[in-house]
């Protein structure tokens, strides 16, 4: 059975929406993978899109979510540094990734971002596999 994830952020417009591109293309046969935000945000930033898609992945579809779009309970939370506190959203396990956020910076620091998320993700995985979360 697969275990449910949730990446959460204050705007869902960037680092949350990179690791739920991740996870559903590395990790879909495990993990069931959800990203929202605390707040509104009207779009998902078009450089964290643009990085993604130089990796292969398309987030051309992804759209900023509230914790109100995703299931009431999840069993793995992960915040992704933002200071996210989230009471509201049932969880087994939660950790807390201390990504720097990207935005309003130049798009090399998108690409770090990516591929930090990527590792974390290839991470993550691993220890779903290994029954280790």
């Amino acid at each position: 059975m697969k275990k449910k994830v949730a990446f959460i952020c204050v705007h869902n417009s960037c680092r949350s929406q990179m690791a739920e591109g991740w996870t559903k293309r590395l990790g879909s046969d495990v993990l069931d993978v959800y990203s929202a935000g605390t707040e509104n945000y009207p779009e998902v930033k078009p450089l964290a899109v643009r990085v993604m898609e130089e990796a292969g992945v398309d987030m051309s579809y992804h759209y900023p979510k509230l914790l109100s779009d995703i299931p009431e309970e999840v069993d793995i939370l992960i915040t992704m540094g933002c200071n996210v506190v989230c009471p509201f959203v049932s969880n087994s396990n939660n950790e807390d990734w201390g990504l720097t956020d990207p935005s309003g910076g130049p798009i090399k620091d998108y690409r770090e971002t990516r591929d930090i998320i990527k590792k974390k993700v290839e991470d993550l995985i691993i220890r779903v596999k290994n029954n280790e979360i």
